[in-house]
């Protein structure tokens, strides 16, 4: 057998064998390959810094509580309000035995915790946890505490149960002050569960809050302290940075203190004020994503974890521009410098003297050592540019007067391209600000399609901050599709500063959004596909670029083709007069609807049907409500619709170039709570945003919409006026490379990405004789739609030794791979 054979056999069958077999792979004049990579290392590349890659950590998902935070009891303290969830109660997560009831009346615990339970005699309580219940482990120990006011000498009793009955030796502690005081007690699970209930019984009237049931093995055994095995897979990605505490919990709800003089707002941005102190003095908070937050998990426990894992601290404070579909400037000059004043506040916080009025509250919480913070993030994902910048050069000023080594970082809106996008990084760039942060969630196509997206951004302008990003799914075809742009990424790391994939956490049973890095449950936690992705980049970036070229994948694209539909997004809308023309002039389709709607195919939900020469959608609550008629094959035509919106949040969705229920083209006329208008496409259900505009409807106008598409160009055109057009012809080029090098060990790091079904047998020139003939190979692959689960890890590295590297060798990439060779320098 020849060489040649013996090493396409070997890496056919995969990394494992190649590891066996440890063939070596010179090129030879006869060897056909489908690609070449050419590395230049005599050609210095940018610089890649420490903490280009790092995670976004925000409470989604139930992230925090019940999540990365440790504490097992849910709704401790019974602060849990219909302003959180129109299902919650106080009791909400709590059975009560006997007569029991929730105050909040002067006899509260303190101000910032205004409700706790009144147990009578004889009486219990019991909590359910998060999840299906407690989750316990044998042997492992677990702190129990409560604060409880009664008449000396009560006796609460505490258990810890499932159904199978009991978990831990019950504890007996006896109350000895007369007014507020906490007692603990200690229990060691005696089998493993994720089923537990606790128990708190009172032999009399009692009065109890802030009920709590802590492992003892948190990270790093810190007190109030972290879920290990979830900080242990932030800890595993080496981030550069973490990016906290959000995020749409920044930037929504009220900006007023939790005060009195504010009618103790439940609904309020985040204000890191509300989250530092003892946990029992610590406010709650109505969460964005439909839930309550304690704040058990605060700003010093987020410092605590970048402090941990090596992270630079990047925290985020409010602009005083809500966002995240809010749109509302708020207009109150003192508020505005308070919310200043609170952010210097925070910077002493942090990095101020042990004897300075924050540095003391930070030393008293057990950490007289500053935290060194350098950047800190103002504002997030605002769709009111202007008014966001004015007020973000009031905070930037500030903080540069007090803190001139302050980073300040701005953004870009809340997508990747758009009115807001260009007004936001025309203001930053004459502003010469440090950082801007951009936010993109799209198909993995898009990531395909704009590799270079950053080659051309201006060199001498504002740094990036990749703040969030993913594909909009969780197999390993998203994960390919993000690999191959941060290669992109890393070349252009004298532009790209840093990045970081959003969101990192999600409770299984708990999901306001998809996809996420890491998935939990009361008991088990797994990273996703993406997941190693992102940690085989971040545990491999290197230090500097070495540049390097590929040859390209050929391609040849046909015409713009699909059907045509019709949709809303909570909206009531009529829609009538639909016809489609070819270029040719011949009629495709035309419907007034003065019959029935025969012609359309039911795909998503809502409820249809033709009214008064209409075909009307009346469920104002529903998404996404699709009809669509025509062929797959259509092409080159011209689409005509009338539009009506009747009642509801938004406007109009027209589609055309319809392939299926997840591949389409639509013109969202009035979207996003009718406050822009845009075309996305979605491909295999992930959407990304081609053109967008600040734009809403009328609610009882009729609108003209006609939309022309010749070749691959589409031009929009809304009551007889060109709106809009673009031409959707870039290649989503599957083979992506770059080449780093690791200054410490003296390597070169390939990083290949071959996101297709078929092997790319590749000949490497590393342009250099300094070649150690063996190489480290790193390999990701899987099927495209392989997922990792709790019980199943599909998409895991492999890895192996590749013999007989040489200046010019070749190497074969597996279909649907992510390969790292790190290459020795002789």
């Amino acid at each position: 057998m020849s060489r040649t054979a013996r090493l396409r056999l070997g890496l056919g069958a995969g990394a494992v064998l190649l590891a066996t077999a440890a063939l070596p792979a010179p090129a030879h004049a006869e060897d056909v390959t489908d690609y070449s990579i050419t590395v230049d290392p005599s050609t210095r590349g940018p610089a890649i810094g420490k903490s280009m890659y790092g995670v976004f950590f925000e409470d989604i998902n139930r992230a925090a509580d019940g999540g990365l935070y440790a504490e097992l009891v849910q709704n401790r303290s019974f602060e849990y309000s219909a302003d959180d969830n129109a299902s919650y109660t106080p009791l909400t997560a709590w059975t009560v035995s006997g007569g029991a009831q929730v105050v909040n009346d002067s006899g509260r615990l303190n101000d910032r915790n205004r409700d706790y339970l009144s147990l009578g005699a004889g009486s219990s309580v019991t909590n359910s946890g998060y999840d299906t219940g407690i989750a316990v482990r044998d042997g492992e120990t677990y702190d129990f505490s409560v604060w409880a006011r009664a008449d000396a000498g009560t006796t609460l009793t505490v258990t810890l149960r499932d159904s199978g009955g009991t978990l831990a030796t019950a504890r007996r502690i006896a109350v000895t002050k007369s007014g507020w005081a906490r007692y603990r007690a200690a229990f060691t699970a005696s089998r493993t569960s994720a089923t537990g209930r606790l128990t708190v019984a009172s032999g009399a009237a009692a009065a109890l809050d802030m009920v709590s049931l802590f492992p003892r093995d948190t990270y790093k055994h810190e007190p109030n302290g972290l879920r290990k095995d979830l900080a242990e897979k932030i800890a595993a990605l080496h981030p550069g940075f973490v990016r906290f505490p959000g995020g749409c919990l920044v930037n929504t709800g009220s900006m007023q203190d939790y005060s009195a003089a504010s009618g103790w707002q439940r609904k309020r941005a985040y204000q890191w004020k509300d989250t530092i102190g003892p946990v029992e003095t610590r406010a709650t908070n109505a969460n964005f994503w439909g839930y309550n937050q304690s704040y058990g998990l605060g700003y010093y426990e987020y410092f605590r974890l970048a402090e941990d894992t090596g992270a630079m601290p990047l925290p985020v404070v409010p602009a005083l521009v809500t966002g995240c579909g809010q749109n509302k400037a708020v207009d109150d000059p003192a508020l505005l410098q308070r919310h200043i004043q609170d952010t210097l506040d925070l910077i002493e916080f942090a990095n101020g003297t042990a004897t300075s009025k924050w540095g003391r509250v930070r030393a008293g919480m057990g950490h007289p050592r500053p935290f060194d913070l350098t950047h800190i993030e103002v504002g997030n994902e605002e769709n009111l540019p202007n008014e966001f910048f004015a007020r973000f050069t009031r905070f930037r000023a500030a903080i540069q007067a007090k803190y001139p080594y302050m980073r300040v970082i701005s953004n870009a809106g809340p997508d990747a391209s758009g009115t807001t996008f260009d007004t936001a990084w025309k203001l930053n760039k004459d502003a010469e600000v440090d950082l801007v942060d951009e936010h993109y969630y799209k198909s993995p196509q898009w990531f395909l399609q704009n590799n270079d997206r950053y080659d051309s951004y201006d060199r001498s302008g504002p740094k990036v901050f990749v703040g969030e990003y993913a594909s909009q799914g969780n197999a390993f075809k998203n994960g390919l599709a993000e690999a191959a742009y941060m290669t992109g990424l890393e070349r252009n790391a004298d532009v790209v500063e840093l990045a970081s994939y959003a969101p990192l956490f999600a409770a299984e049973d708990s999901v306001q959004w998809r996809p996420d890095l890491v998935w939990f449950n009361n008991h088990a936690s797994w990273g996703s596909a993406n997941y190693e992705v992102q940690k085989l980049f971040m545990n491999n970036t290197g230090d500097r670029v070495v540049p390097s070229t590929a040859t390209g994948t050929p391609s040849a694209q046909g015409p713009l083709s699909g059907a045509v539909g019709l949709s809303t997004w909570a909206t009531s809308a009529a829609y009538d007069d639909v016809t489609v023309t070819g270029a040719d002039g011949a009629t495709l389709l035309s419907d007034d609807f003065s019959g029935d709607a025969s012609r359309w195919t039911h795909t998503g939900g809502g409820s249809w049907t033709v009214q008064d020469g209409q075909y009307v959608q009346t469920d104002t609550a529903a998404e996404n409500t699709m009809v669509q008629a025509g062929a797959p094959s259509w092409h080159d035509y011209d689409l005509h619709v009338k539009a009506a919106k009747k009642s509801g949040k938004e406007g109009f969705l027209v589609a055309f170039g319809v392939k299926d229920t997840g591949s389409y083209y639509w013109w969202n006329i009035g979207g996003w709570n009718n406050t822009r208008t845009a075309v996305e496409q979605a491909v295999d259900g992930g959407k990304s945003t081609l053109i967008d505009k600040p734009g809403s409807v009328e609610t009882g106008r009729a609108y003209d919409i006609d939309i022309k598409v010749r070749g691959r160009q589409v031009t929009l055109l809304l009551d007889g006026q060109q709106w809009g057009s673009f031409t959707d012809d870039k290649p989503a080029e599957p083979f992506r490379q770059v080449v780093t090098r690791d200054t410490k060990t003296g390597e070169l790091i390939v990083k290949v990405v071959n996101d297709q079904s078929s092997a790319a047998r590749t000949a490497i020139d590393l342009g250099t004789s300094r070649v150690s003939s063996r190489a480290r190979v790193t390999t990701l692959t899987a099927a495209p739609d392989a997922v990792n689960t709790e019980t199943s890890t599909a998409v895991a590295p492999q890895t192996s030794t590749l013999t007989g590297v040489t200046r010019n060798f070749t190497y074969t990439f597996p279909a649907n791979s992510i390969t790292f060779l790190r290459v020795g320098q002789g």
